[in-house]
């Protein structure tokens, strides 16, 4: 433990993912909601380690207990101890996204008056079983998960969506952000930008249908032709 989140740096990107300057200020923050707090045989130190260690490289309750020579009964609690402690971090640490103003000067966002952002989907490709393979071909026919992500302005994620299957539609993953308990929201007066593979509707604003948007399209100094272009 000492070694991991004390020491050496380098072990501590390694283990946690994270350097131990950023280690040592989560811990403190976690200690801050007063949700967490230093037993007799257990540091929150060591907690939001045991905590990191799963989410970095997902391992079982099992691999974790040989790593802390903790049982799984005390691995599995303060798991979850972590976790609540985190959610009482949302408000501090998630960004709410800023809306194009009307004065801005940004090239690539001045147009888009109100916008909050981009979103899009991306695929990961997956090992898994081969009876639930056909769930999770792609058009490409890879394996894959489907991957709804949510940036803002400057590309910073506000929200992401895993689970789906690399076959799902792109609309059909936006409908399930929207709908689900902790859905995706969106203001009456925003929007955020999505492709053609999305309909234009409430909160979302796709391209015209037929026209060239991509930046492959865009390159050899192609300039726009007609009004629909230009705002493609």
């Amino acid at each position: 433990m000492n070694r991991m989140t004390y020491e050496i740096d380098r072990r501590c990107v390694d283990k946690l993912h994270m350097d131990l300057h950023t280690f040592s200020k989560l811990c403190s923050m976690l200690r801050a909601t007063g949700r967490l707090h230093d037993t007799r045989n257990v540091s929150v130190d060591e907690m939001v380690a045991v905590f990191l260690n799963v989410l970095a490289h997902h391992k079982k309750n099992r691999v974790i207990q040989n790593d802390f020579y903790r049982s799984g009964e005390t691995i599995s609690r303060y798991f979850n101890a972590v976790l609540g402690a985190v959610l009482c971090l949302q408000n501090e640490l998630l960004k709410t996204p800023e809306p194009v103003h009307e004065n801005s000067t940004d090239e690539r966002w001045k147009w888009f008056k109100n916008c909050l952002g981009a979103l899009d989907v991306t695929y990961i490709r997956l090992h898994m079983p081969e009876a639930d393979k056909p769930m999770y071909r792609t058009r490409k026919n890879e394996i894959a998960t489907n991957v709804l992500g949510v940036c803002s302005q400057d590309m910073q994620f506000i929200y992401v969506l895993l689970g789906w299957e690399g076959s799902a539609a792109d609309s059909r993953i936006l409908r399930d952000a929207i709908s689900r308990r902790h859905e995706l929201r969106v203001s009456r007066e925003n929007y955020y930008l999505v492709d053609a593979g999305y309909p234009n509707g409430e909160g979302f604003l796709a391209p015209y249908r037929g026209q060239q948007y991509h930046l492959n399209d865009w390159r050899d100094g192609y300039q726009p032709t007609t009004p629909k272009e230009f705002l493609t």
